[in-house]
């Protein structure tokens, strides 16, 4: 069937598919962080606030976030430590 005679309906189910399958592969990625903050929680490494900080300064780095509000972040973080 050429693409100008598939329906919306046929692309719709296309995308399901290769949507689900991408979530299949990432799920074990997405436990694997789960147990990395739960293991640094249960060792005593940082405190959830702490672990929850760390992933938001991480993100705002990865999102080229405005340095200002990172920098207060890290000065939360430094104080709990």
């Amino acid at each position: 069937m050429s693409d100008e005679t598939r329906t919306t309906q046929e692309y719709a189910i296309d995308f399901i598919k290769a949507f689900a399958d991408t979530e299949a592969e990432i799920l074990p990625y997405k436990e694997h962080l789960k147990d990395l903050k739960k293991n640094y929680v249960e060792n005593g490494w940082l405190t959830k606030e702490e672990v929850k900080l760390a992933v938001r300064a991480y993100r705002m780095l990865k999102q080229d976030e405005d340095i200002a509000q990172l920098a207060t972040f890290y000065d939360k973080l430094s104080e709990t430590v």
